[in-house]
């Protein structure tokens, strides 16, 4: 192909920018369709995940577009993660605690300047329709401004709690961590079973995943049905290397009999279980467990030790003592914070919680009057909610991010929530305005910052401007349409619900969009440790940007899809196929360009209308259920198998000899099928699209892109099935006398003297038998009836 694609998309990305034809017009009296956009993490590296999904929303943009709607298209960028933090800390050898929190935000906004270029360019490079303009980040002024302002909305609402309790924590990022950032991880692990003594002399034994937290057993729980322990119930039992220190023996219905040995030691905190139980009982806490990971002097022989290094150590002293009755290795699920793998501890500490476990049902209900695309993603939300055992906890001990809006009195310490007007603020730098009721003018700013996912759960509102237009928020939202992973579903979806139900009272958005991911050629996600990742700039230098979108259209939506190069091969031959095809029907019809006259189509016209106006019609409704697949997949194969293979075949006689009403009838065809199947085409390879409209189509374009060229309707009174048959029958006995040819080692313009066809249909196929001898040089054809289907060609 003489095209350098590469270069070609690069002129478009161009022009189309120059030209603005992504700008949001607010002013437009048309419909609008907005997007909440997911902002990618700043790195610097368009991943081949993004321009899987990214493509996928942008198939969406573009259709709507095209249907005439005036598309909100954002994008944004976060940057207020640990990850960001921690890129720029190594970019520019600095450490983010030696700067005030206002001028570290200002030098990461500054770090990650170059890495949003170049991400941005990447975005541009596959032809995503993002109104630039738009562009925000999570830690700018306005998501600052954003996320605290939620933060007093929830505050007036009684909605938010602070208090000193029993906190999922990372040693590793010495930060509190929510329920949504766990992730279960399967670890190597040893069951332990210790046997007690009770004061009276009897014997106890339990089974442990973590004897290390023995100092900090607080009870033991047996099931009331459990006839083996009945004798124990509200007995004390020793607990070793404590001093002598003793515990009771409860009931407790949640215990299984089953597991381990039937009898549980609770401990201060080894699970969330443990948290429960003592709300239940009203034991003592007694907290082993720094915020470092360390054990602490209350951990007595432990103190100072790590997990792994405390647990070899008290299974050393068991077995000294006599305690243990056996180990047994087993394959352990332990929660291990989602970003840095490390395994959590449960401790106490003063956190400020949003209050919602006591909205579930509603969570779910509201949930279910969303349009959920695939409607089985939503069964994950359910999951996730109906698992919910903690408010959600959006403290983070973290000095870089979106603080907390809050002064605590020196006096009192009666919190001090700041004024909307002085927002965004760094309670680390200002003072409150006002006095405390208590008469104090000394405070103290809250040092924590919010959970990451209580800002980018705001995306919507951020778009909308809630805080910084309120007029034009009233009119954007909700937004109609979230498109993101399934991976995110309990982290981005859930809190964005919550968010949108609690400032709003109405849901964030019309539908929800589930993208799946990239995988490799073997179905393993991509990642750098397994060597296995395959980056979107080296495809699109090898293949071209449409072809890269080409291979995200083809899967269902939510399908997770393996790599297969062979399908950019496939991809980059159809797009020469689009190429030649539309060429040679620019070239022939030139002169030619009609509109359609049905009194003058045969028979081979009005099958490849009907066709059309089918595939028209099918991948509308498609692209309005969100099946993109259903639209490119049915649209190709009518492009290249129907179309450049069979009708161009056989109208090539027709447009190069008759003058007359049937050459205009095949020309005007051709331009008809092939203008409104680029149309279809253009969500997907807008680029070669484009290239093909400006090219071969100019007249018809009405504005200055085919991007914004209204999607084709179909015309019903075209579509006939009867016809079709027709069509088809004919392409069928064209395509066994090419085959023939072929096998013969004959050119395919070799005139055949005589051709005898068997087929079921054979009257219908006598009657419209003219197309066949044109096409493939027949001189004398003879048709008969008969149920097996064969072609004889004699040269």
């Amino acid at each position: 192909m003489a095209l350098d694609l590469q270069k070609m998309e690069e002129k478009w990305q161009k022009q189309w920018e120059k030209d603005k034809i992504y700008k949001f017009d607010p002013k437009s009296k048309k419909s609008v369709y907005s997007i909440d956009t997911p902002p990618p993490t700043v790195s610097g590296t368009m991943h081949m995940g993004h321009a899987f999904a990214y493509s996928q929303q942008d198939f969406i943009a573009r259709y709507k577009k095209m249907q005439g709607f005036e598309v909100f298209h954002p994008i944004g960028f976060d940057n207020n993660g640990l990850a960001t933090a921690l890129m720029v800390e190594k970019k520019k050898g600095i450490k983010s605690k030696n700067f005030s929190r206002e001028e570290f935000i200002k030098i990461v906004l500054e770090g990650t300047a170059e890495e949003e270029e170049k991400m941005k360019a990447g975005f541009k490079s596959i032809g995503i329709s993002f109104d630039w303009s738009l562009l925000y980040r999570t830690i700018d002024d306005l998501a600052r401004k954003t996320s605290q302002y939620s933060f007093l909305d929830l505050y007036k609402q009684k909605r938010l709690y602070r208090k000193d309790a029993p906190t999922m924590w990372c040693p590793n990022c010495g930060t509190a961590i929510a329920q949504a950032e766990l992730e279960d991880k399967e670890k190597d692990s040893s069951f332990v079973y210790i046997q007690f003594e009770t004061t009276d002399g009897e014997k106890i034994s339990i089974a442990t995943t973590r004897p290390e937290l023995m100092p900090a057993c607080v009870a033991i729980h047996v099931h009331p049905d459990d006839k083996r322990y009945k004798k124990f119930v509200d007995k004390e039992v020793k607990i070793p290397f404590t001093g002598g220190r003793t515990v009771k023996v409860y009931t407790n219905k949640e215990v299984d009999p089953e597991f381990g040995t039937g009898a549980v030691y609770h401990c201060t905190f080894g699970d969330l279980d443990d948290v429960k139980w003592i709300l239940e009982t009203n034991v003592p806490i007694i907290e082993i467990i720094n915020k470092d990971g360390t054990f602490n002097e209350k951990a007595g022989i432990l103190k100072g030790l790590r997990t792994e290094t405390a647990r070899k150590k008290i299974i050393e002293e068991l077995e000294k003592a006599g305690h243990i009755v056996k180990q047994e290795p087993i394959k352990h699920v332990v929660n291990v914070h989602e970003r840095c793998k490390t395994p959590i501890e449960i401790i106490g500490a003063k956190q400020w919680f949003v209050k919602y476990l006591d909205l579930r049902d509603e969570y779910i209900a509201k949930a279910n009057t969303l349009q959920w695309i695939p409607p089985y993603m939503k069964k994950r939300l359910d999951n996730w909610i109906n698992g919910l055992k903690w408010d959600w906890n959006i403290s983070r001990q973290r000095h870089y991010g979106v603080p907390f809006p809050v002064w605590y009195c020196k006096k009192c310490e009666k919190e001090i929530i700041a004024d909307e007007k002085d927002l965004p603020i760094d309670p680390l730098k200002s003072k409150p305005k006002r006095k405390c009721t208590c008469g104090s003018t000394e405070f103290v700013g809250e040092k924590d910052t919010f959970d990451t996912w209580f800002t980018s759960s705001l995306t919507p509102q951020i778009n909308c401007r809630w805080v910084k237009d309120k007029k034009f928020f009233e009119k954007m939202f909700p937004m109609d349409l979230r498109p993101q992973g399934h991976d995110i579903i309990a982290l981005w979806a859930f809190n964005t619900i919550v968010k949108a139900l609690f400032h709003q009272q109405k849901l964030p958005w019309e539908t929800i969009t589930i993208n799946g991911w990239a995988l490799d050629s073997k179905g393993k996600k991509m990642s750098k440790s397994l060597g296995n990742v395959i980056k979107p700039e080296e495809m699109i230098q090898k293949y071209s940007a449409d072809v890269l979108r080409y291979w995200a259209g083809l899967p269902v939506l939510g399908e997770d899809i393996p790599f297969q190069e062979k399908e950019m091969v496939s991809g980059r031959k159809f797009l020469t196929k689009m190429l030649n095809a539309n060429r040679f029907v620019s070239m022939v019809t030139k002169e030619k360009t009609e509109k359609i006259n049905k009194k003058t189509l045969l028979p081979e016209d009005k099958a490849i209308l009907s066709k059309l106006n089918r595939v028209i019609k099918e991948s509308t409704k498609a692209f309005e259920r969100f099946e993109f697949s259903k639209c490119l997949n049915p649209v190709r194969n009518f492009f290249w198998l129907e179309f450049a293979d069979f009708y161009i075949e056989e109208v090539k006689s027709r447009i190069y000899n008759d003058k007359g009403a049937s050459g205009k009838a095949a020309a005007a065809v051709l331009q008809e099928v092939a203008w409104k199947t680029l149309l279809l085409l253009t969500p997907f390879v807008p680029h070669t699209a484009e290239e093909i409209a400006q090219e071969h189509f100019k007249e018809r374009l009405s504005g200055k892109s085919i991007c914004l060229e209204q999607w084709p309707k179909a015309d019903e009174s075209l579509i006939d099935k009867e016809t079709e048959k027709i069509g088809e029958a004919i392409n069928s006995v064209v395509a066994e006398m090419r085959k023939q040819k072929s096998d013969a080692r004959k050119p395919l313009n070799t005139p055949v003297k005589k051709a005898v066809v068997t087929i079921e249909d054979a009257e219908k196929l006598e009657q419209n038998s003219e197309v066949i001898k044109r096409t493939m040089a027949v001189e004398a054809l003879e048709i008969k009836k008969g149920k097996e289907f064969s072609v004889k060609l004699e040269f």
